[in-house]
This record gives C-alpha cells, structure tokens and sequence, in this order.
C-alpha cells in the first residue's frame, strides 16, 4: 500500500495549513495561533471531540470507528511549537515575528496529523478510537509530561501511542526506526568555581578561579573516557564559559559554567551526575576555590518499546516500498519529551524523511512538504492496522 490517494488529494491544502502554521510561529505553551486553526479544523473535520486546554494548551481530537465494537483506542502525537531564533530561508512564507521560527519542523508535523485526522474522519475505517494529541512546548517544556500529567492517557483511554518526526538528511519517501533507546536523556549543569579576584599584576594576592575552571572542564571529559564503559555512550559538554570580569587586567572573582550531558541509560546517567559534582568540586578545592553545582534532569532517555517498534517498520515499509525503512538504526544524543508519553503507554516514535535540507536548529531549516502525504499515510495506515475494521 503506498501513499493514500485520499492524502495525495489532500497534499496541496495539508501544505497550505503548515505554510500558515510556519508563518506564526509561537513557543513553548504560548500558541494561540497554532492552536486555534487547530482547533478549528478538527472541528472543520467532523471529529466526534475537540478538547482543549491539557497540559496548558495542548489539544486533543477524538475520532471513533465506522464500527465501533471494540474498546481500543490508538494515540498519535505531533508537536506544535517553534523555536526563539531567526528565520534566514526568504521563503514567501517565512516567520513574520522577529526572533520565533519554526526551525525544527513541528509545523510539519502538526499538518501531517491534520492530514491523517481529516482522513481518518471521513473514512472512519477502523473499529475503535483515535487520539490526535497536539502538544504544546516540546523545545525545552516538557509539552508531553504536562499533557501526560493532566491525565490525558487515562482520560481518553490511549492504550499505545506513536509520535513522528521529520529527519534532514534521510532521503524524501524514507523511515526511520528502531526499538529501545533512540534519544538520549538531556540532563543540564550550572556551575559557579569561585576564588578571590584582584590585580591580573598581583595573582599572588588572589585566588584564580580560571585554571581552577580550566581544569575542571578538561576534567570533565573522564566522564567519558575513563568512567563508562566504552561500549555504552555518554555525552558531557560545556557550552558557556564566562568569568565575572571582562577586562584584561582583572582576574576576576569567579567563572560560571553551563553545559549539558547526554546519556542512554538511566544508571549511567545516575553516575554521570555524581561524578560531574565530585569532579568539579574536588577540582576547585584543589586550587583554593569553592564550587557552587545546579545540576538538572531534563528529558528521559526515549524508548521505543520493541513490539511497537516492529509494528511501526512494518506499516512504514507499507506506505514507503521495501528497502526505504532503516530498521534498527544506533541511537542519537538528542533528546525528545515524547518519551514522557513512552514511559507511560507502549508505541513508538518514528522518522520521516525531510531530504537534502538544512539541518534542524538551523536558520535555513525548512520543512519539505513532499514529505507530507508519507506522513499522514503513515499515521493513517497505523490506525487501519491496528484497529481493523469489523
């Protein structure tokens, strides 16, 4: 079964929704726009239930079967919000609010469960329900916690859940997929190495927090070479470094750290933890300095449970041909707060194909719209598969 010819039909107006989600992006839970032409096209559609307003803003839409006998009900997620960067692409449609730019494709994802939704409504060819779950503040928010938190898969009865997301570089037409942890856990760090500042003439008379600081970050980097076994992965990063003084002549009083650290399973990230806190104290002692350490838990390790990810290459495989699914594929060190909605119900979580594009995060990035109808047939097929109809 390739792509529908219903969502084929349907390529042209699925694109105008994204072109006009792209045009407004919002952030985080604050989308007023997006949620509105969401909203008002579910409701457009004939979905049996549009409900508003869980986990803040997120929507959910209720689709049930031409033969509803069973009990079964399948979720699909997309994500909704857009980035605080600036747009570069020059596109007809480009961000039209300075300083927001959808530059990780969720408004692509939004149009392609638009799509799926206004197909699954008119054929209704399932025996059993859908959710269409769009959700709020993915990019740092934890949307997905929020809506899970709310209660929304014991409300709505989901039983398994699969979300999707577009993938630069992976040709147009193509899936990808695995089982197990496909995205790495994001945890952060803020670290203070404090000393006594003075005279860049006189260090004797001060305490430098600068080598102490040095010394820590090359510290740090033993997290990975020489605390983990090498087989298994972990990723620790410092991303800021600015000291307290910016002057020339100033040893400044003391340097503050950011950074992040990336791992794929949960007692390594335990370990990670504990040792970035004793390294980076010991490490400050050692100079003279005091050492001030926020360590925070981000996204969970994303998991795709292994029977769903088996059903999700197969249905893929249906929409794109043999040969265009790359099964099992290693893990990456991003991270995704689908996997909140992972830890609560079974399912997966897919890639599709963008292209040769800019890759996400980047001011270049676009959405391709050829990707659209394998996406919406994908959700589609996934429904009809999962929940035949009598």
């Amino acid at each position: 079964m390739p792509v529908k010819n219903r969502l084929a039909e349907l390529h042209d107006e699925i694109t105008g929704w994204r072109r006009e989600i792209h045009a407004n992006p919002e952030l985080q839970y604050d989308l007023p726009k997006t949620t509105a032409l969401v909203e008002a096209q579910l409701k457009a559609f004939g979905v049996d239930e549009v409900v508003t307003g869980i986990g803040k803003s997120g929507i959910v839409g209720v689709i049930r079967g031409k033969t509803n006998t069973g009990d079964r009900c399948v979720g699909l997620r997309a994500d909704m919000d857009a980035l605080p960067m600036n747009e570069e692409t020059g596109l007809a449609y480009a961000s039209e609010t300075e300083g927001k730019m959808h530059a990780c494709g969720h408004d692509g994802h939004t149009a392609m469960l638009l799509g799926a939704a206004k197909y699954l409504a008119e054929t209704r060819n399932f025996d059993g329900t859908v959710c269409v779950i769009f959700q709020p503040a993915e990019e740092g928010g934890a949307g997905g916690k929020a809506m899970v938190d709310d209660g929304m898969m014991d409300r709505f009865g989901i039983e398994e859940v699969y979300g999707m997301h577009n993938e630069p570089g992976l040709p147009v037409g193509e899936f990808g997929v695995a089982p197990g942890p496909i995205m790495a856990a994001a945890d952060d760090f803020e670290i203070t190495i404090t000393g006594k500042g003075g005279h860049a003439a006189q260090p004797h008379n001060c305490i430098d927090p600068t080598p102490a600081t040095c010394a820590a970050v090359m510290a740090l980097q033993t997290v990975s070479s020489r605390n983990v076994d090498p087989l298994k992965q972990v990723v620790v990063s410092v991303c800021t470094m600015k000291t307290s003084s910016e002057a020339s002549n100033v040893i400044p009083n003391s340097v503050l750290l950011r950074g992040t650290v990336r791992t794929l399973d949960e007692g390594i990230r335990d370990m990670a933890e504990v040792r970035v806190i004793e390294i980076v104290q010991s490490t400050a002692a050692a100079y003279g300095c005091t050492a001030h350490i926020e360590y925070r838990r981000g996204y969970p390790v994303t998991v795709n449970h292994e029977k769903n990810a088996e059903i999700a290459a197969e249905i893929a495989e249906a929409v794109a041909g043999q040969g265009r699914v790359h099964y099992g594929r290693p893990p990456r060190m991003g991270a995704e707060d689908f996997s909140y909605m992972l830890l609560s119900r079974p399912g997966a979580f897919v890639n599709v194909g963008n292209g040769d594009t800019a890759k996400v995060h980047h001011p270049k990035y676009n959405f391709n719209d050829e990707a659209i109808p394998y996406g919406c047939s994908f959700f589609a097929e996934l429904v009809e598969r999962r929940m035949p109809a009598a």
